[in-house]
């Protein structure tokens, strides 16, 4: 059975003036999706969220939220509600008024509307708050009336603008599972803007990376991260490895470094000519570490330059010869590199499976 479609973009852009915010840009968002907008500031995802919630217009293009355009409506005729970083609580009124004021906008009846202010309460745990004012909350408590007075009047879609920027590690990663579960419990689309990855990471259902006004990919954190299309991606999800690699022979399964070595690769779906220069990209968890003799003919050797210990993980550098740069390698636990001499100027070897190294076009080289 088909998913619906709660929010779609048809060659949507916007500029101003002279400068482009969002390059004409297409985009479907499934009904019930936590679907983040990701990427550095200035990259266009918040003007994104204000196009679909209707705080700017568009140049050009369609916006549809449950298959109706809005394009020109504003935002107060659109079955959106929005979070701000900001929280925008009223301060002289209690919690619950907070909760209630869009429901008695609306012209809700007294009856549903408490029964509604009481669920919406409920639902982010606060059920026991409803008589304090914003001011006696902490910064916590302050995003979760937030999202309750956004979720009682039952919007189609929740737009969510960086929610969580203000508050503390600990307490953001405790919110992102609150949540997460508040998503699971409603089934609401929420659209969420962060330019945190590991945020959108543990989120989102689905992510679109942005760079300079354009959507670079869109895919669930797993293809995000594994399967990236180019370079911006990979370097900006995580951490990433990058040899530049000759991709001539490639279908093979092996490209070849700028001394002729061949390292491992997942085969493309097209061949290359030969000399075409492309980007190998290897994940530091990805790279397997041993003793000088050990991985085969396919391993690199090398010398270590730095070996950190940081609790759940061991970081080890190391200079390979005809590598510019020295490649990291991550190892969780107790394995192996816990048993190595990990001194710097000691030799060591690199290997990893074709199928954890990903090839990426020619033109990724470039920065983006």
């Amino acid at each position: 059975m088909a998913t619906a479609t709660a929010i779609t973009l048809r060659s949507v852009s916007k500029r101003y003036g002279t400068q482009t915010a969002l390059h004409p840009t297409d985009l479907e968002i499934a009904a019930g999706e936590f679907f983040c907008l990701l990427g550095p500031s200035g990259c266009g995802k918040t003007t994104t969220l204000n196009l679909i919630g209707g705080f700017v217009n568009p140049t050009s293009g369609e916006i549809l939220i449950d298959g109706a355009r809005v394009e020109r409506l504003p935002p107060h005729r659109r079955t959106v509600n929005t979070v701000f970083q900001s929280y925008a609580l009223f301060p002289h009124m209690t919690v619950r008024k907070n909760v209630e004021f869009g429901l008695k906008m609306a012209k809700v009846p007294a009856n549903e509307s408490t029964t509604r202010v009481e669920q919406a309460l409920g639902l982010v745990g606060l059920e026991a708050f409803g008589e304090r004012l914003p001011a006696q909350l902490s910064g916590g408590q302050q995003q979760r009336v937030a999202v309750a007075r956004a979720l009682v009047n039952r919007p189609t879609v929740l737009l969510l603008d960086e929610p969580l920027g203000a508050l503390d590690l600990k307490l953001r990663k405790r919110l992102q599972v609150e949540l997460s579960q508040i998503h699971r419990d409603v089934g609401t689309t929420f659209v969420y803007v962060t330019h945190d990855q590991e945020e959108a990471m543990s989120m989102g259902t689905r992510i679109a990376v942005m760079n300079h006004g354009r959507v670079a990919q869109v895919g669930t954190p797993t293809d995000i991260y594994h399967r990236p299309t180019s370079r911006f991606v990979a370097d900006f999800i995580g951490e990433s490895n990058f040899l530049e690699v000759d991709a001539g022979r490639a279908e093979s399964g092996i490209v070849h470094l700028s001394d002729g070595r061949g390292v491992p690769c997942t085969p493309p779906q097209q061949a290359r000519p030969e000399g075409s220069r492309a980007i190998l990209m290897v994940r530091p968890e990805s790279m397997r570490l041993g003793g000088p003799e050990e991985g085969g003919t396919s391993a690199l050797r090398g010398r270590v330059v730095q070996a950190s210990f940081l609790g759940s993980q061991s970081r080890i550098a190391v200079h390979c010869e005809g590598v510019e740069t020295p490649l990291t390698v991550s190892q969780f636990g107790r394995e192996r590199a816990g048993s190595l001499d990990l001194t710097p100027d000691r030799e060591v070897a690199i290997w990893w499976d074709s199928s954890d190294a990903v090839l990426l076009d020619d033109e990724t080289i470039k920065e983006e």
